[in-house]
């Protein structure tokens, strides 16, 4: 499974790739019947991961190396094996325990059907009934709401224990020294109230991005964002209400407390980025992924729109955009890009899928990295990335573990493929990732062939390989300080044409996103490039980019 002393381990690694902070997947005391993302006890680390001591320590030597260290919180549900959760089941109707969660009676004559129409993310209904508990009530067991599987029950967070509750988890894990905290499903803690029947799709969240025909971009992007903004339907009841903004008031203020500059992003799928921007106003959080720029896929004219929109937005609040390419919900950005629709955000990819181009999709990623981390805000970068590793596209369906694969019977394949434990040594079992006896059988995801020649081993101090280039490109937003910079969009910017140009202080961008080689300024001199034969002569090739700087 990989533990927290193997982050220990690593730390050395990730100094050396030249990155400021970690953002650890969650790490508690969970079933695991969602990678973690079912909370069994906030304040423990499961016996999977380590110990709290493992953590102590791997927090200490993080700070010594002048790492942050940033703690997955997942607020919107729990587990069902969580002792409130146990004890709700064992409690009537309108009981204290009951409250802390969202509990109704179903509708029809024995209250045999659903509260509600809502659909959980993760596919089917967003309700199930206990069986555990009759009251005796004409209406029979009640339902409990759960907008992902069925073992994470959704909390109430109208009731102010559970609100109190949290805080109290916040100051245990800031107590110990953490960082700050990513937000989990930050955008759904409340839901409107009543609870009413809504007609559209289950919310952008979790990398849900549906299949449309669109006539023009702005038509496109709605479509492709989907619920939780405006619809036909209405805003979206149970993402996005205005009532999550007081509770981050509060937890800012808890933060505030601590010395350091302690830190909340949200992971809030919702649009415009001016509704995004809500979650990052002074005394709210600090920071929001930005996935609009991830939605916009390999796409000259929609990133040029996100990248604008999205530091307007920021800059509106006071507060710094973030740029993200790929994550643990998403369809890697290599494999993405090397589809025939390089736009295009399948919900996994099996064997039985189109396959990627994947030499083509290493290109397209290299380029749209090194356009990325010249943006000014923070960037994020999903383990792994840094290697170029690819989804892996052929996982058997006996070896699949995301929720989502079941509850839509295989319909869609999941995000098991970009979750494959990283290669360390090629020819290691399990490429290096932990330490196997002959009976093991290796990895709790089973890694491809492929990843063999992307292993650390086969890049480490090998110019031109993807390690290398993330670690000079990262050294070189550093140097510069881009991340603080300002963009200033260029004349050479032509969207239209598949060019993306800007400046950022003294650094040119200049990125081909079209299908020909298109011209270089003659009055700068390539800094650094996302391919060795991004430029010929004064020529950039198709799928590359380039940094620039003035020549003296």
């Amino acid at each position: 499974m990989g533990d927290l002393a193997g982050v220990t381990g690593r730390l050395p690694y990730l100094a050396q790739l030249g990155v400021d902070a970690i953002w650890l997947s969650p790490f508690y005391v969970s079933p695991q019947a969602d990678a973690g993302y079912d909370v069994a006890d906030y304040r423990d680390v499961d016996p999977l991961f380590g110990s709290l001591q493992d953590f102590d320590t791997m927090l200490a030597a993080a700070h010594e190396r002048g790492i942050r260290v940033i703690v997955d919180l997942v607020p919107n549900h729990t587990s069902d094996e969580h002792v409130w959760f146990k004890e709700a089941l064992n409690s009537k109707r309108g009981s204290r325990a009951r409250d802390r969660y969202i509990f109704r009676d179903g509708k029809g004559g024995h209250g045999e059907l659903p509260p509600n129409n809502w659909q959980s993310v993760f596919g089917g209904p967003a309700w199930s009934r206990l069986m555990e508990v009759d009251d005796g009530s004409a209406l029979g067991p009640q339902w409990y709401l759960h907008l992902f599987d069925s073992k994470q029950p959704d909390l109430n967070w109208e009731n102010p224990e559970v609100q109190e509750e949290m805080i109290s988890v916040l100051r245990f894990w800031l107590d110990r020294g953490a960082d700050g905290f990513r937000i989990d499903v930050a955008h759904g803690l409340i839901k409107e109230e009543g609870l009413p029947d809504w007609s559209g799709q289950a919310g952008m969240v979790e990398g849900e991005s549906p299949t449309v025909e669109a006539t023009n971009i702005e038509d496109e992007e709605q479509a492709r964002m989907g619920g939780p903004e405006e619809s036909d339907a209405g805003r979206s009841p149970m993402f996005d209400q205005d009532g999550v903004h007081d509770i981050y008031r509060r937890w800012n203020e808890v933060l505030a407390e601590y010395p350091g500059n302690r830190m909340l992003v949200a992971e809030a799928w919702v649009e415009p980025a001016e509704r995004l921007a809500r979650y990052i106003r002074q005394d709210e959080m600090q920071q929001a992924f930005n996935f609009d720029f991830l939605l916009a896929g390999w796409d000259a004219r929609r990133m040029a729109k996100s990248i604008e929109e999205s530091l307007n937005a920021a800059s509106s609040v006071g507060s710094p955009s973030t740029w993200v390419l790929s994550n643990h919900d998403t369809i890697r950005h290599t494999t993405r890009f090397g589809l025939q629709d390089p736009t295009n955000f399948p919900k996994g990819v099996g064997s039985d899928d189109e396959q990627p181009d994947e030499a083509l999709g290493l290109a397209r990623a290299r380029a749209a990295t090194l356009l990325m981390l010249a943006l000014p805000g923070s960037a994020y970068i999903y383990q792994g990335e840094e290697l170029g590793l690819p989804e892996h596209t052929a996982l058997d369906s006996d070896v699949r573990q995301d929720p989502s694969f079941f509850r839509t019977q295989g319909a869609e394949k999941g995000r098991d493929g970009c979750r494959v434990p990283l290669p360390w040594h090629s020819d290691a079992p399990g490429y290096g990732f932990g330490d196997y006896a002959a009976s093991d059988a290796g990895p709790w995801l089973p890694q491809p062939a492929s990843f063999k020649r992307y292993a650390v081993d086969r890049q480490d101090g090998i110019a031109g390989s993807t390690l290398e280039f993330y670690r000079s490109a990262l050294a070189f937003r550093a140097e510069y300080r881009l991340g603080a910079g300002i963009l200033e969009w260029s004349p050479l910017n032509k969207p239209g044409d598949g060019v993306l140009s800007f400046n950022n202080g003294s650094v040119l961008v200049f990125a081909n996103l079209g299908t020909g080689p298109v011209d270089l300024p003659g009055d700068h001199s390539v800094a650094l490039s996302s391919s060795p034969d991004a430029v010929d002569d004064t020529r950039l090739a198709p799928n590359a980019t380039v940094w620039m700087l003035p020549e003296k």
